[in-house]
């Protein structure tokens, strides 16, 4: 089969599974964290459904590995919270200890410090039912809401999805609530140390914080009650303000679920409309098949949706097929039009841009911005003024959140902090929201070809340039670049030397030259390109792993756009895309490619596998005029 037919079949299946009202949308899968948290939390407000628990073990049980563990990710290593949260889901279902799933699990736990050792959101979840104690946990008080913005460890030098979730907790720990489960953990209990309670060196910023630490203890204990209820109460109308229309919070679970917490111990009634329209939610993110139940911690309809227009105009698909037009449509709609927690950093800029998930108007990001941009100007509008305008605020917006040292962030501007990373409570996945080289990259390519469209867009070249400068220093000394998004250095490789050829420089240039030779010498034997997570932590990983159709055309996007789509390397990477290709015209792909947290929390787009093999197989098939 040539390339050409390949990507045919690619490309209908694509079309095929567009939503009647324009959008895209496939599953988005994470860990069986989620699912264990979602029965601890039917189970604290008292809606716990039987089926509902019977479903969901039977989900956490298929997951579970032969060695009786959980991982975060496709053939990952075991992970100690989520097989502690997944053992102790299945246990509250009425899996017995000496059945022999759980007692492999349990012998892991053990092995690995006991439950102790798990994370601190973990010990949280124990602590709402009394198996774990409150004032053994790391404190962060509600008092922080009422920090100014120039204070450090105000709530807003967390990254955006840090601090909805930090807010919630502090109302929940505040009130430290406990409901009995009628269980206990006793079996996978060694009485290890916490890892927090693990004294720092002294004279180390952990060291001073494990002090402050003591001292807010002695604060929570005794709490200046005006003071406190002041903070309650401000914390109450923060999380209130921040409802999404679909009754999320933050278009993510943690904060969704831990905004509920916060609002029931504050009294809030479940039928009052607010929780009622928050649990009610959930069952929009729900997926039941074959009597199993799951969830999905987050949706990506508009991220879905530009990628799939961008690769059907790769695909060759005319810029005013029907499809094409119903996709523009929706993302037109999705808009966001109100000043988000953004302005915080950015109080005088105007609003624009576009979030990840169907409602989220707080939080747009500058890479479904990019991304829904480079998409809408490949398609030819009955109406052109609204793309216009909606490209014009685009552009305006995304150069207004530049952060400082020239480069883009996912949500937010100069979200740097080193201080929160800091705090004894926070030892799960990222904190602070710093630029990153793939969210750099698309606004880089993005601002570039809207500028070289000539359409009278107020795009700035002088943030360009210092975009470019940035991604130039950015780049890792064996030419790659870091993916904070995807997995992992070839994501952002794939995303930083087609930024770079946008913005002008050349395929010669040794940025570009670099960059292609990593890839080439990280090309699999089959042809074709993959990196595993463990490349976030053990750098001997880095652009090793199984070959996944997704990263295969990350690298390939890379080398066609640097002019070596005739190259071995990029002939040999189309040739595994066609062979590995199913007869529906998709891929298989059960690993994980996308990145929530670095070393803690990794996304499988199921989208992924389809949406960027289009993209590279047409722009190979365009730039190689499909020879081969």
């Amino acid at each position: 089969m040539s390339a050409e037919q390949s990507l045919a079949r690619a490309r209908d299946r694509l079309l095929n599974l567009q939503d009647a009202k324009g959008w895209w949308k496939d599953e988005l899968e994470t860990n069986v964290s989620i699912e264990a948290e979602d029965l601890f939390l039917r189970e604290f407000l008292g809606i716990a459904d039987p089926e509902i628990t019977r479903q969901t073990a039977n989900w956490i049980r298929h997951s579970q590995r032969a060695d009786g563990t959980w991982s975060t990710y496709f053939q990952g290593p075991a992970d100690l919270s989520v097989t502690v949260e997944a053992y102790w889901a299945l246990r509250y279902a009425g899996d017995p200890v000496d059945a022999d799933h759980m007692a492999k699990a349990a012998a892991y736990i053990r092995g690995e410090g006991g439950l102790e050792r798990s994370r601190v959101f973990t010990r949280v979840w124990m602590a709402l039912f009394g198996l774990w104690r409150w004032e053994d946990l790391p404190a962060l008080p509600p008092e922080v809401v009422l920090l100014p913005k120039n204070v450090p460890l105000n709530i807003y030098d967390f990254a955006c999805w840090a601090r909805q979730t930090v807010v919630a907790l502090t109302v929940v720990g505040a009130y430290r609530p406990v409901r009995s489960m009628g269980i206990s953990l006793d079996e996978i209990r060694t009485g290890a140390l916490p890892p927090e309670r693990e004294l720092a060196r002294n004279g180390t910023v952990a060291r001073r914080f494990q002090r402050i630490d003591r001292a807010l203890h002695i604060y929570e204990n005794r709490p200046y009650q005006r003071l406190r209820q002041w903070a309650l109460s401000r914390a109450e109308q923060w999380i209130v303000a921040r409802q999404e229309a679909d009754g999320c919070w933050g278009g993510i679970q943690p904060p969704w679920v831990y905004s509920l917490l916060a609002l029931y111990v504050r009294g809030y009634s479940l039928k009052h409309p607010i929780l009622a329209k928050g649990l009610e939610g959930f069952d929009a993110w729900t997926i039941v098949e074959d009597d199993m139940r799951r969830l999905e911690c987050c949706q990506s309809p508009v991220w879905d949706t530009c990628l799939a227009l961008v690769a059907l105009a790769d695909a060759g698909l005319e810029p005013d097929d029907s499809q094409m037009e119903a996709g523009a449509r929706w993302l037109l709609d999705q808009e966001v039009h109100v000043v988000g927690d953004w302005a915080e950093q950015r109080p005088h800029l105007a609003p624009g841009g576009w979030a990840f998930e169907f409602e989220n108007n707080y939080y747009p990001d500058l890479d479904d911005t990019a991304e829904v941009a480079l998409a809408l100007r490949r398609i030819r509008h009955p109406d052109a003024k609204p793309v216009q305008k909606a490209l014009e605020r685009a552009v305006v917006w995304a150069q207004g959140m530049q952060c400082a040292d020239g480069g883009w962030a996912a949500f937010d501007a100069d979200n740097c902090s080193p201080l929160v990373a800091e705090l004894p409570f926070c030892d799960f996945g990222e904190v602070i929201d710093p630029p990153s080289a793939d969210v750099t990259a698309h606004v880089v390519e993005m601002l570039c070809e809207l500028d070289t469209d000539r359409l009278g867009l107020p795009v700035d070249r002088e943030a360009v340039d210092r975009g470019v400068q940035w991604l130039s220093a950015e780049q890792e000394d064996d030419g790659s670049w870091f993916g904070r998004w995807g997995a992992n250095y070839i994501y952002g490789t794939g995303a930083a030397v087609p930024a770079l050829i946008s913005a002008g420089v050349p395929t010669d240039d040794d940025r570009v030259v670099k960059a292609c030779r990593w890839l080439e010498s990280v090309q699999n034997p089959d042809g074709g390109w993959g990196e595993d997570m463990r490349s976030y932590t053990d750098q001997n990983w880095r652009g090793r792993g199984e070959t996944t159709p997704s990263q295969t055309a990350w690298a390939l996007l890379a080398l066609i756009a640097a002019g070596r789509a005739e190259g071995e390397a990029a002939r040999r990477g189309v040739a595994w895309l066609v062979a590995n290709q199913r007869a529906d015209g998709d891929w298989d792909e059960p690993w994980y490619t996308g990145t929530g947290f670095s070393g803690d929390f990794y996304i499988r787009y199921h989208l992924y596998r389809l949406v960027f093999p289009v993209m590279a197989l047409g722009r190979w098939v365009r730039a190689t005029s499909g020879k081969g």
